[in-house]
């Protein structure tokens, strides 16, 4: 199953998502990995600050499991500085429905 959703980063702070992105929490990434996330990406749109990401995930019930580790939720937190949030400090983000697909 393939994922696609844009969230929206605060402008100048594209360095600072990268950088944390670059040193990601083993346990969160081996928590991504454990709950069937595989070819997980994040492009920036450097004009709007708008992030796009893509994933692929076995089961739509373990890909929403994933919010309620409090790994995640911690991630959440250490990110709300720099991105636009839910007050639950979940990034706010828009699903993209598929409109085009070829293997």
């Amino acid at each position: 199953m393939r994922k696609a959703f844009v969230m929206q980063l605060h402008a100048g702070q594209q360095e600072e998502y990268k950088r944390r992105h670059d040193d990601i929490w083993p346990d969160l990434s081996a928590l991504l990995r454990s709950h069937g996330v595989h070819n997980y990406s994040i492009f920036l749109h450097p004009e709007t600050h708008q992030l796009f990401a893509y994933a692929e995930v076995e089961s739509e019930a373990r890909w929403q499991a994933i919010a309620q580790s409090p790994i995640c939720q911690k991630w959440w937190r250490y990110m709300a500085d720099i991105m636009v949030t839910n007050p639950d400090s979940s990034p706010q983000s828009s699903n993209l429905p598929e409109m085009f697909h070829q293997d």
